[in-house]
């Protein structure tokens, strides 16, 4: 688990680099990045041995770590060329719990229910959201990434923008592989040093990992996801999760609702949420599951929620809001929840989600393929906006209009 504060790596990794139907990127396509001799990486490498060592990592660890790893210019350019902007909740929800990842979560409920079943026992956090998580960080190991981490933390540390995290990392790497954990072969993750199926950053897997297979390792990497998921229940269980507590709640705010009352730092029972007028979205009230928020993410003419507790873990995974409510609403859909039921504003064009998935739909069909229709305007649909804008004597900017999508309509 990466702090998304510190990393823009996966949408969880998660829903940030390859792309989805409309061209969104949700996970890093598989592609073996090749080291290149660098005298100034040697050189580093050579002194990070002996800080190593002082850290209590032998000789023979190190050695075994750096046999073959090598400098890899391609996570340098990933970390210089991280992609700044903020994608819409709608967006984000629209590829966090699309009917793809809800139907997988659903098979992969049923496929490991007996292990999630134990892991809830043991841990008290609920199968659907130790499932959601691992949706979100790798599409249930699908995408657990395939770089060498000891070549790419020590590429990191040695020239990238944040030198002395990336080394407290890779210490952290080399304490993994001499506790036997697994081998630099099979030590793989993303760009960044997040690993397994469910993307546990180096000192997030010492403070966190478990063996709950008992065969002596704490194997996250393996194709049985059972030590990745009984860890991140571990990781939220001594978070404070609260078994029993939904991570918050769909609600409708009444008329009049007093605006200063929105945020995530004023706390009240459901019962004086209730006198204030605030419902679920059926009407009823919100059963008391202790202290809530009341929060607007997409804006006050967007869908509100009344959280709990367990929001607030879930930040200790991945401190963004839209990653919280992904989770939450992907567990929720996996146990046959609805869709969020309030309706999103308009996006800074007029389009509504509606609109963006009949403009997808209209150019692949007039022969600019978007590579599919969520209504998640990505790198696909920019790329056949533009060509269909070339075609037509446009002006080429990629960008979906409410004209584009007229224009369209008309042939």
């Amino acid at each position: 688990m990466i702090n998304r504060r510190v990393f823009s790596v996966g949408l969880g990794a998660a829903l940030v680099s390859a792309c989805s139907g409309g061209g969104v990127s949700q996970s890093a396509p598989k592609t073996r990045m090749q080291a290149v001799p660098n005298a100034g990486w040697d050189t580093w490498v050579a002194g990070f041995k002996g800080r190593a060592a002082a850290q209590g990592i032998s000789a023979s660890t190190i050695d075994r770590a750096f046999r073959g790893a090598g400098y890899l210019p391609g996570v340098i350019e990933r970390d210089r060329n991280q992609t700044e902007f903020k994608r819409s909740l709608e967006d984000y929800l629209a590829i966090a719990a699309s009917d793809e990842r809800v139907s997988t979560g659903k098979a992969k409920l049923r496929q490991y229910g007996a292990t999630l079943n134990q892991i809830e026992a043991r841990y008290g956090v609920e199968p659907q959201y130790v499932t959601a998580v691992w949706g979100l960080e790798s599409r249930y190991g699908a995408r657990r990434g395939d770089i060498q981490v000891v070549s790419a933390l020590s590429t990191l540390a040695y020239d990238g923008r944040r030198g002395a995290f990336f080394e407290k990392q890779l210490v952290a790497a080399l304490r993994i592989l001499q506790n036997g954990d697994t081998t630099p072969d099979r030590m793989t993750g993303s760009w960044a040093g997040a690993m397994g199926h469910t993307q546990f950053i180096p000192t997030s897997y010492l403070a966190y990992a478990v063996d709950f297979t008992g065969d002596g390792r704490r194997d996250i990497w393996a194709d049985d996801p059972t030590d990745a998921l009984a860890s991140a229940a571990a990781y939220l269980k001594r978070s404070g999760w609260t078994y029993g507590q939904p991570w918050g709640v769909e609600v409708r705010l009444p008329n009049g609702f007093n605006r200063g009352l929105v945020g995530r730092s004023i706390r009240r029972s459901p019962a004086d949420w209730a006198s204030l007028g605030v419902r679920d979205v059926r009407g009823g009230r919100v059963p008391n599951h202790g202290a809530a928020s009341i929060i607007t993410p997409a804006g006050t003419s967007g869908p509100a929620f009344m959280i709990f507790n367990n929001f607030t873990v879930i930040t200790r995974y991945n401190n963004s809001e839209s990653y919280v409510i992904g989770i939450g609403h992907l567990a929720d859909r996996i146990m046959g929840g609805p869709p969020i039921q309030g309706r999103f504003p308009p996006d800074a064009q007029g389009m509504t989600l509606d609109d963006r998935k009949e403009l997808q739909e209209r150019l692949t069909k007039a022969g600019f393929d978007t590579q599919g229709s969520d209504g998640v305007i990505g790198s696909n649909s920019r790329a056949a906006i533009s060509a269909y804008q070339r075609a037509s004597g446009l002006p080429v900017t990629g960008e979906p209009t409410m004209e584009l999508l007229q224009r369209l309509r008309r042939g």
